[in-house]
């Protein structure tokens, strides 16, 4: 009797895999993934590249991303977002700590100082707000503090978590935006 070819969503270890990116909502390790689905780092890359494959087959609405640092992320593909943005739960932030936020993440390792410098007193709210979600450490330096994001921002918004590649992404992702509101306009 020939043996049939269990299909993913069958095997335990797979529907492990794709809850916990499910549920993470932000990239995860490899490492991560295989200790969650109780199996071998080769069995997890195995997993991912099977269900990567059949989201790409299946056409729907959600992909499996692999990013330049090996993590993982399963997130609703770019052309679905404004579509049903709506109906998304209300924002991390709010505009001011998210612009804050973006400050200090291109220009890390900052002072706080110079933040509070070029965006104002109101920053001191936005940075103990960004500290308290853990976006943001804050090492004493002097009279300020050094500001740097930290690896749940990075995963949050599935950026790299080496600083000089985080910029580069965010770079695109300004230009990106920059071109999207000329041709709004």
């Amino acid at each position: 009797m020939k043996e049939q070819k269990q299909h993913p969503s069958e095997n335990e270890e797979y529907a492990l895999v794709e809850a916990a990116l499910y549920v993470a909502g932000r990239p995860l390790t490899l490492r991560t993934l295989a200790s969650i689905a109780r199996t071998s780092m080769k069995k997890t890359r195995h997993i991912i590249d099977s269900l990567s494959e059949d989201y790409s087959k299946r056409k729907g609405a959600l992909e499996f991303i692999e990013l330049n640092d090996g993590r993982v992320v399963l997130q609703l593909k770019s052309k679905y977002v404004s579509s049903v943005q709506r109906l998304a739960m209300r924002p991390l932030l709010t505009i001011g700590p998210l612009k804050t936020l973006a400050y200090i993440a291109f220009r890390q390792p900052i002072l706080q100082s110079d933040v509070v410098e070029v965006r104002g007193s109101h920053v001191y709210n936005h940075i103990r707000n960004l500290k308290s979600l853990h976006l943001v450490t804050a090492e004493r330096r002097g009279r300020s503090y050094l500001l740097k994001t930290t690896d749940i921002f990075a995963d949050y918004f599935s950026l790299s978590h080496d600083p000089r590649q985080m910029k580069r992404q965010l770079e695109k992702m300004f230009k990106a935006l920059e071109n999207q509101e000329e041709s709004q306009n």
